[in-house]
């Protein structure tokens, strides 16, 4: 394979606290990354099950709740994942009437992913979803073409307003951004000098 034309999907984790308002931030990260990993058609599927498992971990374990959303790849398959600290709260499949307001969190999350689990662990529990993707392999394309220079400039402008963002998020967090850029531009170079060896 020609990984010139590869597209690494590096499995990433923001770790957050579950509040309303953080939602709408995680739903556009999202979006950009999927659209950095050309993976755009994913965009709402993936965005309305983290708004509901960030939801259920809000109403089940309490707003402010140190929360962590994960993002790989299962082989082609996206995997998304959103760890909480309580073990004893488990999401579960409801049949809530149509006119329930609440209840169908966990049914829009059936029938959006292809699968869903939660995993207990001693300190934590991951509620998952994943997403097939019509990819080949991990790192590969949709398709067997090659990228058009429309898209290599689509994708470089998605993954600058992702930056841009993620930079503001961390400001907005009390972390300093430019350490931030530091280490990624450290990791980066390191990882091509590995590549070149």
């Amino acid at each position: 394979m020609d990984c010139t034309t590869c597209t690494p999907r590096t499995a990433w984790e923001l770790p957050f606290l579950a509040e309303p308002e953080e939602v709408a931030a995680l739903r556009r990260v999202l979006r950009l990354h999927l659209r950095i990993w050309g993976l755009p058609e994913l965009t709402a599927a993936v965005q309305l099950c983290v708004s509901e498992l960030v939801s259920n971990v809000i109403t089940h374990v309490g707003a402010g709740t140190p929360t962590t959303l994960a993002v790989s790849m299962n082989g082609t398959r996206l995997r998304v994942e959103v760890h909480d600290p309580d073990t004893r709260a488990l999401p579960t499949l409801m049949d809530a009437s149509d006119h329930a307001e609440t209840g169908r969190g966990m049914a829009l999350v059936t029938a959006t992913s292809d699968r869903w689990g939660v995993q207990l662990l001693a300190d934590r529990k991951v509620t998952w979803c994943e997403f097939a993707t019509g990819l080949r392999a991990p790192d590969g394309h949709s398709n067997s073409r090659r990228a058009s220079r429309l898209e290599m400039a689509t994708t470089q402008a998605a993954a600058i307003d992702a930056i841009f963002d993620l930079l503001r998020w961390l400001r907005a967090h009390g972390h300093d951004p430019d350490e931030a850029l530091d280490r990624a531009q450290t990791r980066f170079e390191a990882e091509l000098d590995l590549v070149g060896d």
